[in-house]
């Protein structure tokens, strides 16, 4: 906790002792026993289930409720030199998943070359989450659309507990992307996998001169929402950043509650709580991304963590904070995420 506490700085009191204008007794929380007191109950399959239990049962988390997953797509999102060029012994799938069992994650998940390539040797060893889509920045000039690059049954052949994939919410494309994605997700339990979607917003009128939408909680809240609708088992959001985008932006519908305190307040625990209040008030897992590398990736990380955790949240899903770093330090970087979902003193907010 001391450690916790030094890396947060001045930050630290107001995000360790902040309670939340949703009160946590009316959310499903994270626990040992998640997948027994919510999905037990649901319409997922036996096979379904126990891949949710390889997920949650994987790893320095293994047992506590909480998820700590390593994900390189990035290759493909955002190209493989600006993925790699920082620490280039990762252009060799291999050591991709080598990092995530070394830093005891809950399972890697990258594109159907990077897992294919080495499906023999370690899907047995860590859970696989193959990610089925991607937006690529090779066609010009750039476009936001997330294409297939994989099948359902290409996941389930070699191995994976789980397929991931990314609807652009917001997109002139996301009608089509949503209706994909749906029966990928159905197809995926009909095999007895798991399915994580990353609920991301894209629309070059979301971001205005004096904020970025893409990052408020009521927008992502609403993809959550989308999100949850279409079978996700655990959704994958970037942290909030603000609130207000439909009032701003001056379209679709909302409550004046959203803003008013009642269920979000300003504090970026609140902000999270509001998205995970939309993934069916936490019955489906909220994972927040890790972001970028930059200056004070460690600091970063634990406090997005923090957020995260305090807020009901379900675990991390952190790449280029670690990847992007010498070995050593990419493990020691995912570890320090981790004790933040094991200290026990961090409670919910």
């Amino acid at each position: 906790m001391s450690k916790i506490t030094d890396l947060l700085g001045n930050r630290a009191e107001d995000l360790l002792g902040h309670k939340c204008a949703v009160a946590s007794d009316t959310l499903h929380l994270p626990g040992p026993d998640f997948i027994d007191r919510v999905w037990a109950h649901s319409d997922r399959s036996t096979r379904v289930l126990g891949s949710l239990a390889a997920l949650y049962g994987t790893g320095n988390l293994g047992g506590s409720g909480y998820i700590s997953i390593l994900p390189v797509d990035q290759g493909i999102e955002h190209s493989a030199a600006a993925s790699f060029a920082p620490n280039p012994m990762y252009f060799d799938p291999e050591n991709i998943v080598r990092l995530a069992i070394e830093a005891g994650c809950s399972a890697v998940t990258s594109t159907l070359g990077v897992l294919g390539l080495v499906a023999r040797k370690y899907a047995h060893k860590i859970p696989f989450v193959l990610k089925i889509n991607h937006n690529e920045l090779l066609t010009y000039p750039n476009k936001a659309d997330q294409i297939l690059f994989a099948s359902v049954e290409q996941a389930w052949e070699m191995g994976a507990v789980a397929v991931g994939a990314t609807v652009y919410f917001g997109s002139d494309e996301s009608g089509r992307q949503i209706q994909e994605i749906s029966r990928a997700f159905e197809r995926a339990h009909e095999l007895g996998m798991a399915t994580i979607l990353w609920c991301y917003l894209r629309n070059n009128a979301f971001k205005t001169p004096e904020r970025d939408y893409h990052v408020s909680a009521d927008l992502t809240g609403q993809a959550n929402h989308l999100g949850v609708t279409i079978q996700a088992d655990i959704i994958k959001q970037k942290l909030p950043e603000n609130n207000g985008g439909f009032s701003a932006l001056k379209f679709g519908k909302t409550s004046p509650q959203v803003y008013d305190g009642t269920l979000c307040g300003d504090h970026p625990i609140d902000l999270t709580r509001y998205q995970l209040l939309n993934c069916y008030a936490g019955r489906v897992g909220l994972i927040n991304s890790g972001g970028a590398s930059g200056k004070n990736d460690l600091a970063d990380a634990v406090y997005t963590a923090v957020v995260n955790k305090r807020a009901g949240g379900s675990g991390l899903i952190l790449g280029r904070k670690a990847f992007q770093k010498p070995f050593r330090d990419g493990v020691d970087l995912i570890g320090a995420v981790q004790s933040v979902y094991l200290d026990k003193g961090i409670t919910i907010a």
